[in-house]
Formats: C-alpha cells, sequence, structure tokens
C-alpha cells in the first residue's frame, strides 16, 4: 500500500512540474503582451514608475500602498494581488543601478491585470497573496548609483537599520511574515558560469542563515525553487546560470530574511550576448519568476531535490567585452606576443538618463583562462600605433563629411580640430577629436589605457580598435558608439 501511495505522490508532483513547464513556454512566447513598454531602457526613475503604480491604485484587482519614504522623499509602494495564504514577497532594486526585475516586476502585473491564463492565475490567487516592493532605492535610481542618499549599500544594513529604506524593507517583511522572498538585483556582465565563456545570464543564491551553512526547511525550500528556475532557463539561456558563493554574511537582508524565516531567492541579472538594455533578460526574468510563483501555488516545488543546487556552476568572473589572442607586440626593438583584455566602460550622463563609453585596457599578458563576449585570434596582426590626421577641421560638419574607413586604413585614429565643441562630451565618429595643441602620447600597453590603435597584417591595416571597439575594415559599417575627445 505505502508503495502505491509513494507511486501516486509522484505521478502528481511529476504532473505538477510538466503543468508548470507548459505555462513556462507559453509565458515566454506570449511575453510581448505583457512587456510594459513605457520603461523600455535601463535607466528608469521613480517618476517613470509613478504613473504605473498610481494606474493599479485605481485597479480593484490590487491593493496600492506607500509603505514608506526614502532618505529623499521619494515613496516606497507596496502592490498587492491574491488573497491566499502563502504570502510571497518580492523587492527589487536596493541597489539604484539594477533595474532589470523592476522592469519585469510591471510586467509581472501586467499579467495578472490581462484576461489571459484565467485557469493559472486562478491558482496563483487563491493559494498565494504577492506582494511587490519594486525599485526600493529610488534615491539611488535617480542618480543611477548603487548606494542610497546616506552613501551606504542597504543590503548591507539589515542589522543596523541606519535608513529609511533598510527600516522599510524589514517592516514590511515582518508584517507580511513572508513565506517567500524573491531578492531581485543586477550583477556585473562580466560575470561567466565557472569555467566556461558563457555569460551568468542570470545568477541565483540560496543565502546562508549562519556560518555553518546549514539547510533547514525553509532554506531548502529556496533551493528547490532555484533548481526549478535553473531548469526554466537552460531552455531558453543554456549554460548561463550561475550560482553565488553561500558564505554567510550577517549583514546582508537574503541572508537575514532566510533565518528570519522567509524562503528567500537572490535573483542577480548579468549579462546576454548584444543586450546592452538587457531587455531579453527581463524576459527571461518575467517567465522563470512567474513560473516559480506558479510551482509555489501548486506546491510542485517540494518532490524536487535539492542536491541539484549544488550542482549549477559557480559564478566567475572573468569575461571581457573585448579579447584579443596572441597579438604582436613591438615593445624597445622586441617582438612580444600577448593577450589584451577590454572592457568597454559606460559613464552616465549629467542627467542619468543615458550613458557613453570609455574603455579601458583591464589586463594584458596571459589570458587563457579568460574569455570576450567578442574574441579576435590576433597571432597573425601586429599592434600599429594610431596617429593624428595631418589637416586640422573647423567644425563639427566637416569632420562629419570625412571617409572614415579610409582614413582608418591609413592608420588615422586621431581628428584634430581648431576648437572642439564645449558641448559635446565624447566624439560621435569612429575617431578620437582632439585640440589644436593635443600631442598624441607614444603607445604603451598597460591596464588602464583608452584601447586605441591598429591590427596590421604583411604591412595592410585590417582592423582598428578605437575606444575598445573593434572595426573590422573590410566591413561597410564601421559606427561604433562613440570615441573620445581629448583638448
Amino acid at each position: 500500500m505505502k508503495h502505491i501511495t509513494l507511486a501516486v505522490f509522484c505521478l502528481f508532483s511529476f504532473m505538477g512540474i510538466s503543468q508548470s513547464n507548459n505555462i513556462t513556454t507559453q509565458l515566454y512566447d506570449t511575453y510581448d503582451n505583457y512587456k510594459e513598454s513605457a520603461i523600455g531602457k535601463r535607466r528608469i526613475k521613480r517618476n517613470d514608475i509613478q504613473p504605473l503604480i498610481d494606474k493599479l491604485s485605481t485597479n480593484d484587482k490590487f491593493k496600492v500602498s506607500t509603505v514608506g519614504k526614502s532618505i529623499g522623499g521619494l515613496d516606497l509602494s507596496l502592490i498587492s494581488i491574491g488573497s491566499g495564504e502563502t504570502n510571497v514577497f518580492l523587492w527589487s532594486q536596493m541597489h539604484g543601478d539594477e533595474p532589470t526585475a523592476t522592469q519585469a516586476i510591471f510586467d509581472i502585473l501586467n499579467f495578472f491585470d490581462s484576461e489571459d491564463f484565467k485557469k493559472e492565475k486562478e491558482a496563483i490567487l487563491a493559494n498565494l497573496t504577492v506582494h511587490f516592493l519594486p525599485m526600493l532605492n529610488p534615491d539611488g535610481a535617480e542618480l543611477f548609483q548603487r548606494r542610497n542618499l546616506l552613501g551606504i549599500d542597504i543590503n548591507r544594513d539589515a542589522l543596523r537599520l541606519q535608513s529609511p529604506e533598510s527600516q522599510t524593507l524589514k517592516r514590511v517583511r515582518d508584517s507580511l511574515d513572508a513565506d517567500f522572498g524573491f531578492n531581485l538585483h543586477d550583477q556585473s556582465t562580466y560575470y561567466n558560469a565557472e569555467r566556461t565563456e558563457k555569460p551568468a545570464t542570470i545568477s541565483y543564491l540560496a543565502p546562508a542563515y549562519n556560518y555553518e551553512k546549514d539547510i533547514n526547511e525553509t532554506r531548502g525550500n529556496a533551493m528547490k525553487i532555484i533548481v526549478f528556475m535553473n531548469d526554466i532557463l537552460q531552455k531558453y539561456a543554456p549554460g548561463q546560470v550561475g550560482r553565488y558563493n553561500d558564505d554567510f554574511e550577517p549583514r546582508a537582508f537574503g541572508d537575514n530574511i532566510q533565518k528570519w524565516g522567509t524562503s528567500t531567492i537572490l535573483i542577480e541579472s548579468g549579462g546576454f550576448p548584444k543586450d546592452i538594455e538587457k531587455q531579453e533578460i527581463r524576459k527571461l526574468n518575467y517567465t522563470s519568476i512567474l513560473s516559480a510563483i506558479y510551482t509555489i501555488a501548486q506546491k510542485s516545488y517540494e518532490s524536487i531535490g535539492i542536491e541539484e543546487y549544488e550542482k549549477i556552476p559557480e559564478n566567475d568572473r572573468k569575461l571581457f567585452d573585448l579579447k584579443l589572442t596572441g597579438v604582436n607586440y613591438n615593445l624597445k626593438g622586441n617582438t612580444y606576443t600577448i593577450d589584451l583584455g577590454i572592457n568597454q566602460i559606460e559613464v552616465d550622463y549629467p542627467d542619468h538618463n543615458s550613458f557613453w563609453y570609455s574603455s579601458r585596457v583591464l589586463d594584458q599578458g596571459d589570458l587563457s583562462t579568460y574569455y570576450g563576449y567578442e574574441t579576435l585570434e590576433a597571432s597573425d596582426y601586429t599592434i600599429k600605433q594610431a596617429k593624428a590626421h595631418p589637416k586640422t577641421f573647423n567644425t563639427i560638419d566637416e569632420v562629419k563629411g570625412l571617409n572614415f574607413k579610409d582614413i582608418l586604413k591609413q592608420g588615422y585614429g586621431f581628428v584634430r580640430m581648431e576648437k572642439t565643441p564645449a558641448t559635446v562630451i565624447n566624439s560621435p565618429f569612429p575617431v578620437h577629436l582632439i585640440g589644436p595643441k593635443y600631442k598624441v602620447p607614444e603607445l604603451k600597453l598597460e591596464p588602464g589605457i583608452n584601447p586605441t590603435f591598429f591590427l596590421e597584417k604583411a604591412g595592410v591595416i585590417e582592423y582598428a580598435v578605437i575606444n575598445g571597439f573593434l572595426i573590422n575594415l573590410s566591413e561597410n559599417n564601421i559606427n561604433i558608439p562613440n570615441s573620445m575627445i581629448y583638448k
């Protein structure tokens, strides 16, 4: 009789997981129906989401309340839906420059407001009450910076609760006595899945609640949810999932919320090739989080083995935006073979609404254990110094009229202007703009310099590297986001 009961239990568990996989495919395929178009770029502010919150507050499906204020006086809102006894709590953007999941939250709210997926939504909302606290650090979001106006990392303020944002998070968690918590972040795009060239597009952690890293039912349930979500993501981003080190951090909210009895799932959105604004990663957040909410409602996660959690590759940080392998470099009469690792670093414009690039050589030497989003096997190429164009130009329009492909092929990476416009922060062209007295320095490769040089093969320049962007001079399109201005 016991064997029959166990078989029936396993059958129902399998059916529950299969149903979750079914809804996952449908969620991914129909995502565009629910994507909130008003917040399509990363540098979103409280003013961008306030109209969306205002609209939800007039909708009887949702309960919207102001649960606190930031140091700068901006509202912190809690949006709730459902009538079930199990409380699921999601909070995002406790770091102001980590907005991907905030966008996904409003996509999820659009899903709940739609007339679609009636059966699945009834199952979720009858069994769960789901609570969203988007943009916990709106002051940081305003400046697109990690920390709040007090200059502290909110995620290291769970013990002292020095900032009002931290106090709000603790108070809301306690008032809900949440059963499950989703701690939603962005991580560096330079993380990769351990020992692979694949970016850690999504990384997970079931935080430890003590130094011994014990696994009780609370933490074990978080691990099961992560295993479930990892299985989902392998379909859409195979091999691109990482797992954070679980050393206990006594000041961190995730570790403490786990300790306080909420099964806590940390989700970090990393990088995805050619997804600068992280919109594909946003879609993966939407799909996997909603699927996880559904499996919590169905309780189908309960049969998942936690041993699969440890099989998720650990996070590593060995990705560059551009890697040149085995390039030849002449120095003091000798030729050396080195690898170069280059990162295209974002710099915010003063309004923090968009950005430009100021790239750097991050490392050089033997980088055989590192990877690149873009990699060029350069053993046939020799690095050549970029020169200044011999003519001095008076206006931006004159420079705009240049045939950039031709001048790059001649080894000119700098164009001199009589006067560079004071209001222009960077060069909109695939060459650097320099002032009338600027002297182009002799190229000396070292970490920290702006990567600008040419790659020559048998006396012919075939590639340019301008501001860290690789330009194939055999192609017609040689545009890059921007170059630099040196006065």
